[in-house]
């Protein structure tokens, strides 16, 4: 699998590598898929997905964070790959998405209407703050399209003493549905 290079910085921090990892996972994309990123910022998920799915389109309502998306993208071999788009979602979010990742909780509410509306298979929603978690697992409730919810925390050691410590990143609170009927969908 080929790393992934995020040499601009968007001043709001990607979505860690090991949680990039299991949103991955919990999508499952295929060449047939077409996936659509609300919030890019960095980028980070958009290569990913860009690596897997057939066709990506990014979302990012700050035009300097979206400037970070394309560089980024470049940086990855990737500059063609994806369909950019300066808006706040809903707006421009394409009708016929396969999968969905929704990277900010800006308009999340609105965002999960219209994953509802079309149908979409494979919904997934990282959280960082606690009341934004439970706000937005409600959410996903009212519109039936909670399938699971996943809380994790990723540590990484460093040398202390002579011996190993661990600094903690902030837990994540992964949402995952499916608007499409399949209850198994991104399990």
């Amino acid at each position: 699998m080929a790393q992934t290079q995020l040499p601009h910085d968007a001043k709001a921090g990607p979505t860690k590598p090991e949680v990039r990892a299991v949103v991955r996972s919990k999508l499952a994309l295929t060449d047939d898929d077409h996936f659509v990123e609300v919030g890019s910022c960095t980028g980070a998920v958009t290569i990913a997905a860009a690596r897997d799915a057939g066709r990506v389109t990014a979302l990012e309502r700050k035009a300097d964070r979206l400037e970070t998306t394309r560089k980024n993208l470049a940086a990855n071999g990737l500059a063609d790959a994806v369909e950019l788009r300066n808006a706040e979602a809903p707006a421009e979010l394409p009708a016929d998405a396969d999968a969905l990742f929704i990277g900010g909780s800006r308009n999340y509410d609105a965002v999960l209407d219209h994953a509802a509306e079309t149908g979409v298979d494979r919904i997934v929603m990282n959280v960082s703050r606690l009341e934004v978690a439970g706000a937005a697992t409600q959410a996903f409730r009212d519109r039936d399209i909670l399938t699971e919810v996943v809380q994790f925390q990723v540590s990484h050691g460093y040398e202390l003493a002579g011996a190993t410590s661990f600094d903690s990143e902030n837990p994540v609170y992964m949402l995952v549905g499916s608007a499409s009927g399949d209850t198994e969908a991104g399990r």
